[in-house]
C-alpha cells in the first residue's frame, strides 16, 4: 500500500506518517520545506517530495505520477491555522487546493481522504450529524466547506473515492502555542500556581491525537465513497472540566481564572459530534 501525505510537517502530518510506518504502508510524505521535513524521525524511512501547493494552479506537470501514482491520498495541508477569521483561506488556500486535487485525480488519483472541520456546520448547537445542512461561518470553514463541494461536484461519476473528515477538538504533544492544551502544558512546566482562560461553560467534543490519528487511517483505508464524517468523541464536555480533568492528571492544584479570556466568536457555545456514522466505519 502505497500512501501520499500531503502536511507531512504538521502536527497532524507528523503522527500520520509514523502511524503509517508502523502499519508498514509505503509513504510518500509532502511539504513545501524540506529542511524542516529532514528534522522529523520519519525523513529515511519515507519518499519525501517537496511541493508547494501554491504552485499548483500554474503546473503543467502530472501530478499523479510526479508523486509515484499512490493508491491512496491522505491530504492534510492547510495553511494559515489557527486564523480561522482570515480572508486568505478563500482568496488562496481554495483555490490553490482545489487545482491541486483536482490536477491528482484527474491523472489518476481514485482515494482520497480529506481533512475538514466541525466548523463547516457554522452556530448550530447540540450533536451535530452529517446528514445536517453545513452553514460555515467564518472565512477558514467556508474555504473548506467549498472545497468539499467543488469536489463532489468532480466526483458525480463516482470516479473516485471521496472521505471528507470533520475534525473535532483533537489534543496532544507538539500542537500550536496557541492552543489549549499547549497552554496546559506550559503551565505545568512552568510549576504555575494559576491558570487564566475563558468561563470554561462552553461544550465541546475532545478526542486525543492518538485516536483520532487511528480513525483516519481506518477511514482512509476504506476502498468505499464515504463522504461526510465525523471524527470525534461523541461526548460532550465543558472546557473547564477539560482542564480540571487535566490538571488533576497531573497532580496539579491549579487555580483557573474563569473570564480572563472572551469565548470566540467564531463558534457555538455547545456542540459535539454525532459518532454513529464514524463507528459504523471503523469497527
Amino acid at each position: 500500500m502505497k500512501i501520499l501525505v500531503t502536511g507531512a510537517t504538521g502536527f497532524l502530518g507528523n503522527e500520520i506518517i509514523n502511524e503509517s510506518l508502523k502499519n508498514n504502508f509505503e509513504v510518500i510524505a509532502s511539504s513545501r520545506n524540506e529542511a524542516k521535513a529532514k528534522s522529523f524521525d520519519w525523513y529515511d524511512s519515507v519518499t519525501y517530495i517537496p511541493f508547494d501547493l501554491n504552485e499548483a494552479q500554474t503546473t503543467t506537470a502530472d501530478l499523479f505520477h510526479y508523486f509515484l501514482s499512490p493508491d491512496k491520498l491522505i491530504h492534510l495541508s492547510w495553511e494559515g491555522l489557527p486564523n480561522y477569521n482570515e480572508p486568505f483561506h478563500f482568496e488562496r488556500n481554495l483555490f490553490s487546493n482545489y487545482h491541486f486535487l483536482k490536477n491528482i485525480i484527474s491523472n489518476g488519483m481514485k482515494d482520497v481522504t480529506i481533512t475538514g472541520t466541525c466548523f463547516e456546520y457554522g452556530m448550530q448547537n447540540g450533536c451535530l450529524k452529517e446528514s445536517m445542512p453545513a452553514d460555515p461561518k467564518n472565512p477558514y470553514a467556508i474555504a473548506k466547506d467549498t472545497l468539499r463541494r467543488m469536489l463532489e461536484s468532480m466526483n458525480k461519476g463516482n470516479t473516485f473515492h471521496l472521505k471528507w473528515i470533520r475534525l473535532f477538538y483533537m489534543y496532544g504533544k507538539g500542537q500550536s502555542d496557541k492552543s489549549l492544551f499547549t497552554q496546559m502544558e506550559k503551565a505545568v512546566g512552568n510549576k504555575d500556581t494559576e491558570f487564566k482562560m475563558s468561563g470554561g461553560e462552553q461544550v465541546r467534543d475532545f478526542l486525543p491525537l492518538k485516536e483520532m490519528v487511528g480513525n483516519i487511517i481506518k477511514i482512509a483505508l476504506k476502498d468505499s465513497n464515504v463522504g461526510i464524517i465525523n471524527c470525534c468523541s461523541g461526548k460532550p464536555q465543558k472546557v473547564k472540566d477539560f482542564v480540571t480533568d487535566y490538571f488533576q492528571s497531573k497532580g496539579k492544584d491549579m487555580k483557573l481564572i474563569l473570564g480572563h479570556y472572551p469565548y470566540p466568536d467564531y463558534e457555538p457555545m455547545e456542540f459535539w459530534g454525532d459518532t454513529n456514522k464514524l463507528n459504523s466505519i471503523i469497527s
